[in-house]
C-alpha cells in the first residue's frame, strides 16, 4: 500500500563543491585543429598497402543547439581514434583523441569523456577544463546542468552538479548510483550512510530540497531505476544483502507519493515466485500510473536428478530440438510478466508457460500473448502463432487472430492502444480492439504493399512505420510512396508520387530514437502530426539518393538528391540545417549542412582528403538482361589507373541484389572479414563486377547461373575485358554460387568460394549452431527457394541446385576457405568438398582459420586472407607465379 512521504533537507548531503585531490582542474585554451579541405593535387601516385592505414572510418555523432557545430569520429585500424569538433559556418575545430560520450550544452559548451576524464570545452572562446576522476556523468539540457560522478580521496563517489561554464551548485556525497529523468529536471540517488543505504530525489531546476523517498536501511541497497515516460514517476527494486530483490517501490512526482510492493505481505504475490531483473525484459510503468510490469520467476526447486551424466537427450516429440529448447525454451522455467497495480497491491501474473511471449498496447491497457511453439514443429525459421488479448483491468483473455505471422515487422500495436496491425496474405489488417472487428487495409488500394526487402528471401511487406496522431490513421509503405489510411479503412492517401518517377520514399530515421523502439517483445511506432512536415529519405532505381521534406498540400521537394549516396541524417529541434553523410565510390563520406532548398549543400568536413593524391577508380551503372529478358543491372568498379587502349582482368563478385552499393565507399585496406575489398581490387589494376542476381523458386543454382552468365558476357562484349582472365568470387550463399557456377561455366579462369554451402542434402540435415535451429527452413521461403520439398521426396530438385552434384564437371582451380568455428554455415561443408576434389584429382586449395567463425574477426587472419586472395588472383589471372604456396600445393 501506498503512504505519504514528508519532503527533508538532506542533511550533509547536498554542500557547496570542496575540491578532492582526485578531482583535478586544468584551465587553457584549447588549439585550434586544421582540416585538410579536398583541392587541387599534384602528381598522382599508386597507392599500396604501406598507404592503407591513412584512411578512416567516419562517423556522424551530434549536433549542436544553435546548429552550427557538429561532432564526428574519424576510426582507424591502428587506434588512432579522435573525436572531432567543427563549426559548420566557419569551419573552425577542435580535436579530442579518444574522446567518447559527447554533448553539446545549451550554452554551446561541449563535453566528452576519455576513460575517467571529462573535457569541457568554450567553443566560442577555446577555453578547456579537463576533469579527472570521473567515471560517469549526464547532462540536463532543460537545466544546462552537468552531473558528474567523481571519486573522493577516501575512494568513495559524489556527485557533482554544476554549470558547463564552472560554477558548481552542489555536491551530494557518497552516492552510489543516479538517474536522470527524461525530461531533465528530476534526479534520483541512492546514497550510502552508515546505517545503509537510502533513496532521495531532487529537482534541478531548485536544487533547493532533496526529498528523502526512503530512510536508510542496513538491510538493503535500491537500484534498477525506471523512469515513466514522461517523468511523472520513477520506479526501482530493494535488494537484500544476498543480492536478492525483496521489494519494488514506486513513487510519484506531481503528489510525492511511495508505494511498496512487499511480496512477503501482499497475499496476491505468487508465493513460489520471486522478483528478478530480467535483461530482456525491462520494468515498464504505465503511461496512467495505474501498473507497474515486471518480472519474477519461479523459486529454484531442489533437483530431482540422480544421474550425473550430462547426456542431451533428444526426442521425436519434442517441439523444438534441444539446442534451440535449452536457449530460447523451458517457458516452465523462464521469467514471467507480472503487473503490480499499487493503488490497492495486487499482483497478477500475466504471461505463463503457455502464452511466454507478450506485446503491450500503446496505452498499456491491454497484452497480446502469445506461444512460439504454437505450430511446431514447423520448418521455416518463425512460425506462425496464435495470438490472444487481455484486458488489463479485468484480466480477461481470448483469441483474436490464429495462425499469424510472428515476424516483429508483421504485428504491431498503435500508440494510442486502439488498434493492432498485422500483415497477412499480401494486405495490411487493423484490429480494432474496442469493437472486436478485423478491416482489411489495403485491399482496395490497387497497389502491392509486399515484395523484395530483405537479401535472400521472398516477398515480404514493406512495412508499417507510424500512425497518426490518436491512431487516426496508419502510416504504410509500398514499393515506392508512403500512404496514410485511415484506421476504420473508410480512406487512403497517397503522400507521395514515387511511382511515376520510380523514386522509393521512406520516413527519414529520427536520429534520437533509431528506428525500432522495442517493448517486451514489439516494437513501437512514432504518432505523426500529418500537419507538419516530414523529412523523407529517397532512393531511386538510377542509383540517385538524399532527402525530401513533405509538406501537406505540397507534397515533396528535395534538400540533396543527386547521383551519390546520402545517408546519416542528423539535426536538431530547429531544423534549420539538416547534416547528413554524402559518398560515392571515388569520393570519401562527407559532412553536408544543407539550409534551405534555395541555398548550396556546404561540405562541413570531408574525410580522407589524401585520396586526391592517389588513383583511384571509379563505379557505374551497368545494365543487362538475363535469358528471359529480365531487365536487371550490376556495378562495375574501374581500375585505379585506367587505361583504356589495355584489356584488364575482371574479378566477378556474387551475392544477390548488389546494385544499391553502387555508391558505397570502401576504405583500402587487408583487414577485410572475407577477403574482398573491390578498392584494393581496383588499385591492383583489376576490373570488379557486381551483377545482380534473380533466383527463381526451386530453380536458384541455374537461376543464377543465368544471371551471372549474362551479365559477365556484357561485359566480354564491352571490349573492356581480357576474356581469358576473369576470376568469380563470394561468399556464404556467394561461395555456394561461386561453386555451382564454376563446375559449369567456361568462362572463369578460377573461382574463390568461402563460407560456402556445398552439399545441399547435408546442410538441410545440419543444425545451424547460431540460431539453434534446424537449417532446414533456409529451404523454405529463405535462400533456396524449396517451399516444402525435401531431399527424400524430391531428390532430384536438390541435386539440380547442388554444386556437389555437378563438381566432376569443375576445370578450373579452386580456392575454399572457412573459419573452423564457423556457427552460420558447417565449415565441414567446405572439407567435403575438399576431399571430393582431391578424390577427383581437380586443382584446389583449402585456408582453414582457426578460432574463427563465418567471418574473420582475428587482424592477423584478415591480413593473411587479403594477401592469400590478391596471390591467388595475381597467379590465375596475371600470371604471377610468385605465391609459392600455390606452385607448390596445386601447380607442380
Amino acid at each position: 500500500m501506498g503512504h505519504e512521504q514528508p519532503s527533508h533537507r538532506v542533511q550533509n548531503s547536498i554542500r557547496k563543491r570542496i575540491y578532492s585531490p582526485l578531482f583535478l582542474v586544468f584551465l587553457f585554451i584549447l588549439p585550434v585543429v586544421g582540416c585538410p579541405l579536398w583541392g587541387q593535387s599534384g602528381q598522382k601516385k599508386q597507392l599500396t598497402a604501406e598507404d592503407y592505414p591513412l584512411w578512416g572510418q567516419l562517423s556522424m555523432d551530434k549536433i549542436a543547439p544553435n546548429e552550427e557545430w557538429v561532432s564526428y569520429k574519424m576510426s582507424y585500424t591502428e587506434e588512432r581514434d579522435t573525436l572531432f569538433v567543427r563549426n559548420a559556418v566557419n569551419d573552425k575545430s577542435y580535436a579530442f583523441p579518444t574522446g567518447d560520450n559527447s554533448v553539446f550544452t545549451k550554452d554551446i559548451f561541449f563535453v566528452c569523456q576519455t576513460k575517467d576524464t571529462v573535457q569541457i570545452v568554450n567553443l566560442e572562446t577555446g577555453k578547456k577544463e579537463i576533469l579527472a576522476g570521473v567515471s560517469a556523468y549526464s547532462y540536463s539540457f532543460q537545466n544546462n546542468l552537468l552531473l558528474l560522478s567523481v571519486a573522493s580521496a577516501e575512494n568513495k563517489r559524489s556527485l557533482i552538479i554544476r554549470a558547463p561554464s564552472g560554477k558548481t551548485l552542489a555536491e551530494i556525497a557518497d552516492v552510489i548510483q543516479y538517474s536522470l529523468s527524461p525530461d531533465g529536471n528530476q534526479l534520483v540517488y541512492t546514497t550510502s550512510r552508515k546505517i545503509g543505504n537510502a533513496v532521495s530525489i531532487i529537482n534541478l531546476a531548485t536544487l533547493k530540497m532533496a526529498t528523502l523517498i526512503t530512510k536508510a536501511t542496513a538491510t538493503n541497497d535500491y537500484d534498477h531505476f525506471t523512469w515513466h515516460k514522461d517523468s511523472k514517476a520513477v520506479a526501482f527494486y530493494s535488494q537484500s544483502k544476498r543480492n536478492l530483490i525483496d521489494g519494488l517501490w514506486l513513487y510519484t512526482i506531481a503528489n510525492t507519493k511511495l508505494w511498496q510492493l512487499d511480496p512477503s505481505n501482499e497475499s496476491s504475490f505468487p508465493t513460489t515466485a520471486t522478483i528478478v531483473d530480467n535483461p530482456r525484459y525491462k520494468m515498464i510503468i504505465s503511461d496512467d500510473l495505474e501498473k507497474v510490469f515486471f518480472s519474477i520467476k519461479e523459486k529454484t526447486l531442489p533437483s530431482t536428478e540422480t544421474n550425473n551424466s550430462k547426456v542431451e537427450i533428444w526426442n521425436a516429440n519434442d517441439k523444438w530440438i534441444y539446442p534451440e529448447e535449452q536457449q530460447y525454451g523451458k517457458f516452465e522455467e523462464q521469467p514471467k510478466i507480472a503487473l503490480w497495480q499499487p493503488k490497492n497491491g495486487h499482483v497478477t501474473r500475466i504471461t505463463s508457460t503457455e502464452l511466454p511471449s507478450i506485446m503491450l498496447s500503446g496505452n498499456q491497457q491491454y497484452a497480446f500473448l502469445s506461444n512460439p511453439k504454437s505450430y511446431e514443429p514447423q520448418f521455416d525459421f518463425q512460425g506462425p502463432r496464435d495470438y490472444y488479448i487481455q484486458n488489463l483491468n479485468t484480466f480477461e483473455n481470448k483469441l483474436f487472430l490464429s495462425k499469424q505471422s510472428s515476424f516483429y515487422q508483421d504485428i504491431i500495436p498503435s500508440p494510442n492502444g486502439k488498434y493492432i496491425a498485422y500483415f497477412r496474405d499480401h494486405d495490411w489488417w487493423v484490429y480494432d480492439i474496442k469493437h472486436n472487428t478485423h478491416t482489411n487495409l489495403t485491399i482496395k488500394t490497387g497497389v502491392s504493399f509486399s515484395g523484395k526487402v530483405h537479401a535472400l528471401k521472398s516477398d515480404s511487406a514493406f512495412g508499417c512505420t507510424a500512425w497518426s496522431k490518436e491512431d487516426k490513421e496508419i502510416i504504410l509503405y509500398d514499393e515506392f510512396d508512403i500512404w496514410a489510411i485511415k484506421s476504420d479503412g473508410s480512406n487512403c492517401t497517397r503522400l507521395t508520387q514515387g511511382r511515376e518517377s520510380k523514386i522509393s520514399f521512406r520516413l527519414a530515421d529520427n536520429p534520437k530514437k533509431g528506428k525500432w523502439n522495442s517493448l517486451l517483445d514489439g516494437i513501437q511506432l512514432d504518432a505523426l502530426n500529418l500537419q507538419n512536415d516530414l523529412l523523407l529519405r529517397a532512393e531511386a532505381d538510377d542509383g540517385k539518393t538524399g532527402y525530401f521534406t513533405w509538406t501537406k498540400g505540397m507534397g515533396v521537394q528535395p534538400l540533396r538528391y543527386t547521383d551519390s549516396f546520402i545517408n546519416g541524417l542528423n539535426y536538431e529541434g530547429k531544423k534549420q540545417k539538416i547534416f547528413c553523410v554524402e559518398q560515392r565510390f571515388d569520393l570519401p563520406p562527407r559532412i553536408l549542412a544543407i539550409g534551405n532548398s534555395s541555398e548550396a549543400a556546404k561540405v562541413v568536413f570531408q574525410s580522407n582528403a589524401q585520396q586526391q593524391n592517389y588513383y583511384w577508380g571509379k563505379s557505374e551503372l551497368i545494365h543487362f538482361q538475363n535469358s528471359k529478358k529480365e531487365n536487371l543491372k550490376g556495378i562495375l568498379y574501374y581500375p585505379a589507373h585506367y587505361d583504356p587502349q589495355k584489356k584488364y582482368p575482371m574479378i566477378v563478385s556474387i551475392y544477390e541484389m548488389q546494385s544499391k552499393e553502387l555508391h558505397w565507399y570502401t576504405n583500402p585496406t587487408l583487414y577485410n572479414e572475407s577477403g574482398f575489398n573491390q578498392t584494393v581490387f581496383s588499385t591492383h589494376d583489376y576490373f570488379v563486377f557486381l551483377p545482380d542476381i534473380v533466383h527463381e523458386d526451386e530453380n536458384v543454382g541455374p537461376s543464377t547461373l543465368d544471371c551471372v552468365t549474362s551479365a559477365t558476357l556484357k561485359m566480354i562484349e564491352s571490349g573492356l575485358i581480357n576474356p581469358k582472365k576473369i576470376a568469380l568470387m563470394g561468399h556464404s550463399f556467394g561461395g555456394y554460387e561461386t561453386a555451382f557456377i564454376a563446375n559449369l561455366s567456361p568462362l572463369f579462369a578460377t573461382a574463390i568460394a568461402s563460407g560456402a554451402i556445398l552439399d545441399l542434402t547435408s546442410f538441410y540435415l545440419t543444425v545451424g549452431w547460431n540460431t539453434t535451429k534446424p537449417d532446414m527452413w533456409r529451404f523454405a521461403s529463405e535462400e533456396f527457394r524449396m517451399g516444402h520439398k525435401t531431399p527424400f521426396a524430391n531428390r532430384s530438385d536438390f541435386d539440380r541446385n547442388a554444386p556437389l552434384a555437378s563438381i566432376e564437371k569443375l576445370n578450373i582451380p579452386l580456392l575454399l576457405w572457412s573459419g573452423k568455428q564457423d556457427t552460420q554455415v558447417d565449415w565441414r561443408q567446405s572439407v567435403e568438398y575438399y576431399l571430393a576434389l582431391r578424390r577427383l584429382d581437380k586443382k584446389n586449395s583449402m585456408l582453414l582459420y582457426p578460432k574463427e567463425n563465418h567471418v574473420l574477426s582475428n587482424p592477423i587472419n584478415q591480413k593473411d586472407l587479403s594477401e592469400r586472395v590478391l596471390q591467388w588472383l595475381d597467379y590465375y589471372l596475371k600470371d604471377d607465379k610468385t605465391a609459392a604456396w600455390i606452385t607448390n600445393g596445386i601447380e607442380k
